[in-house]
């Protein structure tokens, strides 16, 4: 089933935006929920966009995402690069061992135990927001260096080091097409380089943190390659801090733009603060592309419903179309804060399940119950129209987000 190949179904489709993934996406659900189209590539995909299929296929292991990074893989066009070390290239068995060396880091129960260091990293960030007064730039304020202090702290990044690792990993993961991804491949070029450097560093003087556990499977149990070691220091960390970040700012901005009553239903009772966290994951459309960023190739044939998916066709799953599914959720256009239950797979589904996904929630419940607790009339400082957003591939960026509060 293939659809009309009009310049508005040229995949990444137009229309998409932080509030919600391009109108196409409704039209296919609802019509041709599994679909063949064209991409800026040249080549043809099939795009998944109902809830069951994607969430069945994230999980299948047919599709395969070492395939897609393969030197003759059908190409759908954009400029983000992956390395077939990244763990995001790999399909199991080899995503497997590389994930297990790192899951126990990203466990809830490990997790929790740095609650405290988190609510102490937003309590200080948002002292300063306080006693600066004014107009505050939240993005530059709480929503980059929260997650990135974290994360930093998590593998041992001398703090001293995080603004320039920022700079580098925020160019490495905000793709921006229009430039042919000269800046995504320097930001990966120096995150290597800098990797290397804190690797050695670390070899001589082992700290109680990830990277050094890491390197001790590195050199003392032979589990990891050097490349793969290199690589798994610069993908958590971009991957620990860019999403978060911008998951934040605009779920800040989507409540104080289209949810004010909810907003203050949250100053009322921060009790409800978990509930909307899972809401603001599902509705605020982060994806650029409406995908989970990466396609999959076909290792062989696969029937979804009246549909076949032939071996080496293109994959794309639209993770935003599923999360607005009216079939799972009902009214599922509308932000709404007590939505339960609320199964969505903003975090993915399957092998690439997010392994930051109980960090990435705590660091949301932390940071938006500061906000609402120490800043109940925050508000925008600028007309919606006067945010500056990154015009790039993966994901919508708000590069500044100025706020006040108080009279």
């Amino acid at each position: 089933m293939t659809a009309p190949q009009t310049e508005s179904d040229v995949f990444p489709f137009t229309g998409s935006s932080y509030r919600c993934p391009a109108p196409q996406y409704a039209r296919l659900r609802a019509e041709q929920p599994v679909v063949k189209v064209p991409t800026a590539g040249g080549v043809d995909a099939w795009l998944v966009t109902r809830y069951d299929d994607v969430r069945r296929l994230s999980a299948d292991p047919r599709l395969s995402r070492a395939l897609a990074c393969g030197p003759h893989a059908p190409r759908i066009g954009g400029t983000m690069h992956t390395t077939p070390e990244m763990i995001i290239s790999l399909d199991s068995p080899e995503h497997s061992r590389l994930r297990k060396l790192v899951a126990g880091a990203f466990t809830l129960r490990r997790v929790e135990r740095m609650r405290a260091n988190v609510q102490k990293v937003a309590d200080e960030l948002l002292d300063d927001m306080q006693a600066k007064g004014g107009t505050v730039d939240l993005v530059q304020q709480l929503a980059l260096p929260l997650p990135l202090t974290v994360i930093g702290e998590l593998l041992g990044v001398p703090s001293q080091d995080l603004r320039t690792f920022e700079k580098w990993a925020r160019a490495f993961a905000t793709v921006d097409d229009r430039a042919g991804g000269e800046a995504s491949l320097a930001g990966l070029a120096k995150l290597s380089e800098y990797i290397v450097g804190l690797i050695a560093d670390k070899r001589g003087n082992p700290a109680d943190d990830m990277l050094s556990e890491l390197i001790a499977a590195r050199d003392n149990d032979d589990r990891l390659s050097e490349p793969e070691l290199v690589t798994f220091g610069f993908t958590l960390i971009g991957a620990g801090f860019d999403t978060t970040a911008n998951q934040l700012a605009n779920s800040v901005l989507a409540l104080l733009v289209d949810a004010r009553d909810q907003w203050r239903s949250l100053v009322e009772d921060r009790g409800r603060i978990p509930t909307a966290v899972e809401e603001l994951l599902r509705h605020v459309n982060l994806f650029a592309t409406d995908t989970s960023g990466f396609p999959r190739i076909a290792a062989e044939d696969i029937e979804v419903g009246d549909v076949t998916i032939r071996k080496g066709d293109a994959v794309l799953l639209s993770l935003a179309s599923a999360n607005r599914d009216e079939t799972v959720f009902p009214d599922a256009a509308r932000l709404d804060l007590a939505r339960t239950p609320n199964p969505h797979i903003s975090f993915g589904h399957g092998i690439h399940y997010c392994l930051g996904k109980h960090l990435g929630r705590m660091e949301m419940e932390i940071a938006l119950d500061g906000l609402v607790r120490r800043f109940p009339d925050l508000r925008l400082a600028v007309p919606e129209s006067e945010l500056p957003w990154h015009s790039g591939e993966i994901n919508h960026t708000l590069t500044s987000l100025p706020v006040v509060w108080g009279d």
